[in-house]
């Protein structure tokens, strides 16, 4: 139904910032609760937070790692959701993905549609 894709990554040096898209085409991102997750090699798949889709609480979850460093918005008009990456550390390095499901939860691990993922890459 929705169709997601990710941009925005690429190679940044310790102490940068950088701003990942997820464009929504075949459906709106306000319809959905957004997350971003991301994976390191030899690592588990890990969420880093999300935005929900409406009403009640919370609005936006991020985990301890990347608190007051990362931020999760959505602009309905551009049908894209982004992750404001702030302060970046070497062990932010990894794929980044976008998805999209239809529950208001967002920590949950069973999303309903995913992006192709792009590759934040953070030297120290």
């Amino acid at each position: 139904q929705v169709q997601l894709v990710e941009s925005g990554g690429g190679l940044v040096q310790s102490g940068d910032s950088l701003r990942l898209s997820c464009a929504a085409s075949g459906g709106t991102v306000a319809s959905y609760t957004m997350g971003w997750f991301r994976q390191a090699p030899g690592k588990q798949r890990e969420r880093v937070g999300g935005v929900r889709r409406s009403g009640g609480f919370p609005y936006t979850t991020y985990t301890d790692s990347v608190k007051g460093r990362f931020a999760i918005s959505r602009d309905n008009a551009k049908n894209t959701v982004y992750l404001q990456m702030n302060s970046l550390k070497p062990e932010d390095t990894a794929i980044y993905y976008c998805a999209a499901r239809t529950g208001r939860d967002i920590n949950r691990d069973d999303y309903d549609y995913w992006g192709q993922g792009t590759q934040v890459t953070v030297s120290s």
